[in-house]
């Protein structure tokens, strides 16, 4: 059984650092593209940061120079470390794993989503 447990998540006001961690189990995870996600109220969910099996990295814009994506294969884990948090930033941020096999199948997982929330 897959799981995908996020923790990290919280208040922090505006300025203010966080660092997430996804800690997975169950899945190939020296494979996996890990990505974090985002949800705020009333707002589609946007894709915040990904890091590949092999470690290169990608970032929204509105992140870019604030965020940093990592992974520690041998802990199976993902770090988003988030600084000068802004109040926009306040969303449920989840952990996404793809599973991407030689053959080109690939097996999609969630987290179950942490808050994070800023205030100004």
């Amino acid at each position: 059984q897959v799981q995908l447990v996020e923790s990290g998540g919280g208040l922090v006001q505006a300025g203010g650092s966080l660092r997430l961690s996804c800690s997975a189990s169950g899945l190939i995870f020296s494979i996996s593209e890990m990505n974090w996600y985002r949800q705020a109220p009333g707002k589609q969910r946007e894709l915040v940061a990904s890091i590949t099996s092999e470690g290169l990295t990608n970032y929204a814009d509105s992140v870019k120079g604030r965020f940093t994506i990592s992974r520690d294969n041998a802990k199976r884990t993902v770090y988003l470390q988030m600084n000068n948090l802004k109040p926009e930033d306040t969303a449920v941020y989840s952990c996404n794993a793809v599973e991407i096999h030689r053959d080109a199948t690939t097996y999609r997982y969630w987290g179950q989503g942490t808050q994070v929330s800023v205030s100004s």
